[in-house]
């Protein structure tokens, strides 16, 4: 459940959204100059370190908190490394790492971002390969979690020591393949998450997101519905584009009740857990099979003029779908839950979908 202070935070980042990240602006936009303000504002608004303690450098904010800013940023299709930073300085303060100095008006991201990619600690150095790491060619610094003999460790590196090979989603952001060779960290300290305590966080944060633009193309796309005149009476009058409307309306609101239930579950449990990892898995599944219907329907609803680079509507669908392969995609999961239900056996099967 959401409480006020949660409301208080999201309200803060709609504003700061709203002027400085409107999708219909930044969709005319060409030469990114909007990154510069927006991140300026947001930094003084302290969230990007949301989730890192002021005693690290951060705001101290609840995970909650934090859900209820990635919930707005997925809501305005945000194409910049906000989600990830939150997550890279969430990963630094389980380890005991200061936030960099500059981590309020520069921003970082997180690897490894797919659940095969793996880094290693050598000789004090690191190597490695992540692939698709969101936004890495735009960070200055990227929190890496690596692997020491058996302790896993987390890493601020500067993203210039890196190779980073040129990437793009199907949104146009950065999605980078990270190559590290002897890599020398800034800073690093062992933590107490593994690479699947990573996957499971970051499917959390990438469901809130789902579930947020998902919110935001139901609205336009019921807008454009009742304003779209077709033989001389608005389309939403058609039982056809009423009926697409509805199922729209339907996989928002499973996404948005699946995802908010992982996201409450993790704010108030702990990553590791058996109860956290069922939500994670059940959220990102649904969410990306919801953000594969709920595009192919807006776009329904939208016509030719959705697949158009002037109109919004791109912004929305396309991260979404991209979204669904960052921190392990459905199948992933989905095989990973039958692997978690399998090693309890059948009789352990139905109390632990009761329990949730």
């Amino acid at each position: 459940m959401a409480g006020e202070s949660d409301h208080i935070v999201a309200e803060v980042a709609a504003r700061i959204l709203a002027d400085l990240a409107d999708p219909q602006t930044v969709n005319h936009t060409t030469d990114g100059g909007w990154k510069a303000p927006l991140w300026q504002a947001l930094g003084e608004a302290g969230l990007p370190l949301a989730w890192v303690p002021e005693h690290l450098g951060g705001s101290g904010a609840t995970l909650a908190e934090g859900f209820a800013v990635i919930a707005a940023a997925g809501r305005f299709a945000l194409a910049a490394p906000l989600t990830e930073t939150l997550i890279a300085g969430w990963l630094m303060a389980r380890a005991g790492l200061k936030a960099p100095a500059d981590a309020k008006t520069v921003a970082m991201t997180i690897a490894p971002a797919r659940p095969y990619d793996a880094i290693q600690f050598s000789g004090g150095a690191l190597n490695g390969r992540a692939l698709a790491v969101p936004f890495a060619a735009d960070v200055r610094h990227i929190a890496v979690l690596a692997a020491r003999e058996k302790q896993m460790q987390v890493a601020l590196v500067d993203a210039k020591a890196c190779r980073i090979e040129q990437g793009r989603t199907p949104a146009g952001d950065a999605s980078n393949t990270v190559i590290l060779e002897r890599v020398m960290p800034l800073a690093s300290a062992p933590v107490d998450v593994g690479g699947n305590e990573l996957m499971v966080f970051g499917a959390v944060v990438r469901s809130v997101q789902t579930a947020g633009a998902l919110e935001a193309i139901l609205a336009m796309s019921v807008a454009y519905a009742n304003e779209r005149v077709a033989f001389e009476r608005p389309i939403g009058k058609f039982q056809a584009v009423q009926q697409n409307l509805a199922r729209l309306a339907g996989e928002t609101a499973a996404a948005l009740a699946v995802s908010g239930s992982a996201a409450d579950v993790l704010a108030h449990g702990e990553v590791s857990s058996d109860n956290v990892f069922f939500e994670a898995a059940a959220a990102k599944i649904r969410c990306a099979e919801a953000a594969t219907e709920g595009a192919a329907i807006a776009h329904q609803v939208f016509g030719a003029i959705g697949f158009t680079r002037e109109h919004v509507l791109h912004r929305f669908t396309t991260r979404m779908l991209a979204w669904r392969d960052d921190f392990g995609n459905e199948s992933w999961w989905a095989a990973e839950l039958g692997k978690h239900v399998a090693r309890r056996g059948a009789d352990k099967f139905w109390p632990m979908v009761a329990a949730q």
